[in-house]
């Protein structure tokens, strides 16, 4: 999926080295598909919620080694915002393995970008941007290849909860970032999750948690979903602007069904693989459009 870690900051540093930044994205969002995929050969052992609470709990471990946040002098404002957005990312993931367990990546991670897409029609407040809706709405039709009853709904259902998870997930992360120093809210954010996802993952797996084999594909589904996408998007930020950085972001459902295929074997459909193209269109057309009303708007401001 695409990883707890990916909502661009909110703001960009200095640009440099496009080039440099094209390729960091795309690798970030092939190891966090690739991840997706190491997962789905774990659910068999340990469930999706123990696949989870392994991911979750390993990578926040990682970004405590690193970040070592602060972990005194916040209000209780502050940690009631830690408290939602932990509650947010424990969903989100849940919510979007159930899903790729009775689903093929590429459509579901389809299905779940369509909530930041909303998310991204709603603040352009320009009626175009409701355009590339329509075609969005379009690829969901596709999607579903001339019936939706050929798609799981259980499977369908998190898919898009997992993607209006994902929304509120990109709110929470930019007020975090603007509340708390550093990266520290998305970390302590990230432990809160796996607290919350932790019981889930003992019921759902027990001692299999423990297993030589589910924890290291558990360590390789966190550095793969996490780590590693963390650090490409980092620096990608660095050299790209954000607007670009986004419509890179919207190839994600072509990466995951790629990974898909190639990992897993999951074939698609002609339809849907039109489905997804048109969902990735209507994504990178909302981010385009919006930053090309943004940069008009501040012409004529000049």
């Amino acid at each position: 999926m695409t990883d707890v870690l990916t909502a661009p900051a909110p703001t960009t540093v200095a640009v440099e080295s496009k080039g440099g930044g094209v390729w960091r994205v795309l690798a970030s969002q092939t190891s966090v598909h690739s991840g997706a995929a190491v997962a789905t050969t774990l659910f068999p052992l340990a469930g999706a919620a123990g696949v989870v609470s392994l991911r979750l709990l390993i990578g926040s471990a990682v970004l405590v080694a690193i970040g070592r946040p602060r972990l005194k002098g916040y209000t209780t404002r502050q940690w009631i915002l830690v408290g939602l957005f932990g509650a947010v990312l424990a969903g989100m993931n849940l919510a979007f393995y159930v899903a790729i367990a009775r689903m093929p990546i590429g459509p579901v991670v389809t299905l779940e970008v369509l909530g930041p897409l909303t998310l991204s029609v709603v603040t352009a407040r320009r009626r175009v941007a409701w355009l590339w809706a329509l075609l969005a709405l379009a690829g969901v039709a596709l999607l579903g290849g001339g019936g939706f009853d050929q798609l799981d709904p259980l499977g369908v259902g998190c898919a898009f909860l997992a993607g209006a998870a994902w929304a509120c997930y990109i709110m929470l992360s930019a007020r975090a970032g603007a509340t708390f120093p550093r990266r520290d809210g998305l970390t302590l954010a990230m432990l809160v999750a796996a607290l919350l996802a932790l019981p889930a993952g003992i019921l759902d797996a027990g001692a299999a948690l423990t297993g030589p084999r589910v924890l290291a594909l558990g360590a390789a589904v966190a550095v793969l979903s996490s780590v590693l996408p963390y650090t490409f998007e980092l620096t990608a930020l660095r050299r790209l602007p954000t607007s670009t950085f986004a419509v890179l972001m919207s190839l994600g459902p072509a990466i995951a069904a790629l990974m898909g295929w190639v990992l897993l074997g999951q074939d698609l459909h002609p339809a849907q693989i039109a489905a997804i193209g048109f969902v990735v269109a209507a994504s990178a057309g909302v981010v385009l459009w919006k930053d090309r009303g943004a940069a008009t708007g501040a012409a004529a401001g000049s």
